[in-house]
């Protein structure tokens, strides 16, 4: 049972806290609909996406009192789009109250005309859109075998032009630069859909408010989050449809520089790349020259209001030349005719995503609980090999510095700090004296789950199970919360001991 309040800002246009109160003739023609996203989330922290629901407000602007109740059936997702997955009871009330309503037959005229024009932009789409592929196709036989992806299938099922899932997102305060936005879509967590029963992998690509409340999410969610927030801090960004160098479709973004520079950066770990064609009558490269990326062949690209097929000779990543405006090199397809589906407020159900919410996680309470938990651990561990534990708290103190460099790493790029942290460690570990530490980043904060994973590390479970004379042990951990259910956990094991030979 759910017994929960929202309350919605109704505006006259889409400019926020300054845009005026909406009347209740404006409100006919707000077409947004309210997105509903239903998550499970088990024992184990892991979650499902049960519904992704589209619910459309405007009867209650027929009501005398601007109050109606009643009920939504919310359907499943993915295989499962068609099954009920339960219903959901509604309390809907218009404050202030309405002074005047609406015919009941004029709000069903409005939501009519709005499906009838979606329809035909839909329909006129499709008509273009397979022109166009005939000409991409009358340029080269072998086309027919790239991955031009210009349709997928969300979670609902509903097929829609992917240009339609990128939306140009700002972060507000929660987010300060590009790379922090890799780093935060990195953080969520990689998880491919399969198929019922097994088999090859389904296709479902998520809308970005269903995979921000998930918290877990394809290569293709990842892209689109990263890449609409790129666009959002004015980037020239896209996303790039292709395979990687084992031959697996994947997606990852791409941004063009003033200057004609192209990055690529792989959502699903932050890295980036910077790509520099290869000439291919070139004499052949050693494996140390060649491109470090993991990318074999691109497709397509595209983003929000573009979308360019890839019809230079090879598809090959390192040899392609992303000059999109080379018609020789990149078949693009009209930006009208894309603007005119995915424009702004064209289609209530494929929304602009929601601003990003702040972490509600208290990071020193979660880092200090998760420390003691795994020192429980450590110490249960070590009883069941005969070993005793004795814990350096100034050491685990002094390990802090060293996970703030290693966070500040991920993001930036660049190592900082680590001088004064080497010099800590030298000053605090006495002549004679040995020190082994182990790092380990994860996206959960499962103490039991961590401490596992931990000991399978060689070296990590040399420090746990460490024996020597005068073993003192030390653990300290740093949770990073990130926008939403993000969050990075670092873990530093390490011990000091005096070498019995």
């Amino acid at each position: 049972e759910f017994d929960e309040g929202f309350l919605f800002e109704l505006h006259k246009d889409s400019s926020g806290e300054a845009g005026k109160m909406a009347d209740v003739v404006s409100m006919l023609s707000l077409s947004d609909q309210i997105h509903f996203v239903l998550i499970k989330t088990d024992s184990t922290g892991d979650t499902t996406l049960v519904s992704s629901h589209f619910f459309e407000w405007r009867p209650l602007l027929t009501t005398k009192q601007g109050y109606m109740k009643t009920s939504a059936e919310i359907l499943g997702t993915g295989s499962e789009a068609r099954v009920p997955a339960g219903v959901l009871d509604l309390h809907l009330e218009l404050f202030p109250k309405p002074s005047q309503s609406i015919e009941e037959n004029v709000v069903r005229a409005q939501l009519d005309l709005e499906r009838s024009r979606q329809a035909d932009r839909e329909r006129l789409f499709l008509v273009y859109a397979k022109q166009w592929w005939k000409e991409y196709l009358q340029i080269r036989d072998s086309h027919s075998d790239r991955l031009v992806k210009m349709f997928a299938q969300d979670e609902n099922g509903v097929k829609r032009p992917v240009s339609s899932f990128v939306k140009p997102l700002r972060a507000g305060r929660l987010l300060d630069t590009p790379r922090e936005c890799a780093r935060f879509v990195a953080l969520m967590h990689h998880e491919k859909v399969q198929a019922l029963g097994g088999g090859d992998k389904v296709e479902q690509w998520t809308s970005v408010h269903a995979f921000v409340c998930r918290n877990r999410g394809d290569c293709e969610d990842h892209a689109i989050l990263l890449c609409s927030l790129l666009l959002g801090f004015g980037l020239d960004a896209y996303i790039c449809v292709g395979t990687k160098t084992k031959g697996s479709v994947h997606t990852w973004v791409m941004t063009i520089s003033a200057d004609g520079l192209i990055t690529f950066w792989e959502s699903l770990n932050g890295h980036r790349f910077i790509h520099e064609p290869v000439n291919p009558n070139a004499p052949p490269m050693s494996k140390l020259d060649r491109p470090r990326y993991p990318y074999k062949t691109v497709g397509c690209v595209f983003n929000h209001q573009s979308f360019y097929a890839n019809s230079q000779s090879t598809e090959h990543v390192e040899v392609c030349h992303f000059d999109l405006e080379n018609e020789a090199h990149w078949k693009s397809m009209s930006r009208d005719a894309i603007l005119s589906i995915c424009g702004p407020g064209l289609c209530p159900s494929w929304p602009v995503p929601p601003p990003l919410s702040p972490s509600t996680l208290d990071a020193a309470l979660l880092s200090n609980d998760l420390e003691q938990q795994l020192r429980i651990l450590v110490v249960e561990h070590r009883r069941d090999q005969g070993l005793t534990t004795s814990w350096d708290d100034q050491l685990s103190y002094i390990l802090t510095p060293a996970l703030a460099a290693y966070e500040t790493e991920r993001i930036t790029g660049l190592t900082a700090g680590n001088e004064e942290f080497q010099d800590a460690v030298r000053l605090s570990v006495p002549d004679g004296q040995t020190f082994k530490g182990y790092p380990i980043q994860f996206t959960h904060r499962n103490a039991r789950k961590a401490f596992t994973t931990c000991l399978r590390s060689p070296v990590c479970d040399e420090i746990i199970n460490c024996r020597g004379d005068q073993v003192k042990l030390a653990v300290r951990v740093r949770v990073y919360p990130y926008p939403e259910y993000a969050c990075a956990t670092w873990i530093m094991f390490a011990c000091k001991y005096k070498s019995v030979i």
